[in-house]
């Protein structure tokens, strides 16, 4: 009978940790998966030689258990004869695993503490047979506007999964921070083999509408006229709580900011961020008779100065 190295087969080294091992598993099983190659007779055997594998070193008593097995296997020339350890009865498993397998793992009857001295004491040979895979996990990403997630909306979108595309609705929860997730459970990608699905993640970014996002601040655009940006005054602007007044201070520039305590972004008024008023300052675009002689005037006067 000749030896077979699960190693080999998962493509792992025999000090991988048993999550390396998992990972390894689950790669190759996806790819050979039965339900991934209909009737490919190949793939089919590729994937009972790897869930054979993981079957042992997949459990970490398994494992130990090969792993002093094998160093006798190999003392002895790479071949097994039961016969040299006395008459057995042969019972034929149903596993679907190799004659390896079943000798020192399965139900063919052997008794492992009679060959190797009691170093098997209590093994459990249980087979939980083909292992369903679980789907993989999604992600996708949404943009949405700060007022958005202000607000706490609900947005439909499309996204697609291996199942297909498919559009579904989704509630962003309020004050969701730049890069959070929301997640979909059993949304993602198909199982395999009768596993669940996989879950779908939807990453929010942040696209500037009324205010642009930095950090937890919101920044926007405050439009004033040149006699409050050189006089100071009152303006009325509207905040993410409503219409507030601001006082604008005399001689005040295009692009300096007026900052307004905890009214950024955020959940609740104790983790909001501030909002700042990026200053422009704009000519009206039409002028009475009125606004047209003042505005001559400074001309007049600046020209003579």
């Amino acid at each position: 009978m000749q030896y077979k190295d699960y190693y080999k087969i998962l493509g792992v080294d025999k000090n991988a940790s048993q999550d390396e091992i998992k990972k390894a598993y689950r790669k190759l099983a996806k790819k050979y998966h039965p339900d991934a190659n209909p009737g490919d007779k190949k793939a089919e055997e590729r994937f009972k030689e790897i869930s054979e594998a993981y079957e042992v070193l997949g459990d970490k008593d398994k494992r130990q258990k090969y792993d002093q097995f094998g160093s006798m296997y190999f003392q002895n020339g790479m071949n097994f004869d039961p016969s040299q350890f006395g008459n057995f009865e042969f019972r034929r498993s149903h596993n679907g695993f190799s004659d390896f397998f079943n000798m020192f793992f399965g139900d063919y009857g052997i008794d492992l503490n009679d060959i190797f001295g009691g170093r098997f004491k209590g093994f459990n040979t249980g087979f939980s047979g083909t292992h369903p895979m679980r789907g993989d996990d999604v992600e996708a990403e949404m943009v949405i506007t700060p007022e958005e997630g202000m607000e706490g909306v609900e947005k439909t979108f499309t996204v697609r999964t291996g199942s297909g595309t498919k559009t579904l609705s989704v509630r962003i929860p309020r004050g969701i921070p730049e890069g959070g997730k929301i997640k979909l459970a059993g949304q993602g990608n198909p199982g395999i083999g009768g596993g669940p699905n996989g879950d779908l993640y939807i990453a929010i970014k942040f696209k500037e509408g009324k205010y642009k996002l930095e950090g937890n601040n919101l920044i926007k655009k405050a439009e004033i006229f040149p006699w409050t940006a050189a006089l100071g005054g009152e303006v009325t602007i509207e905040a993410p709580d409503g219409m507030i007044q601001v006082k604008i201070p005399a001689g005040i520039q295009t692009d300096q900011k007026i900052r307004i305590p905890r009214q950024g972004y955020g959940k609740s008024k104790e983790t909001r961020g501030d909002l700042f008023l990026l200053v422009k300052i704009v000519n009206p675009r039409y002028l009475t008779a009125e606004q047209r002689k003042l505005y001559e005037k400074l001309k007049a006067i600046e020209t003579s100065n």
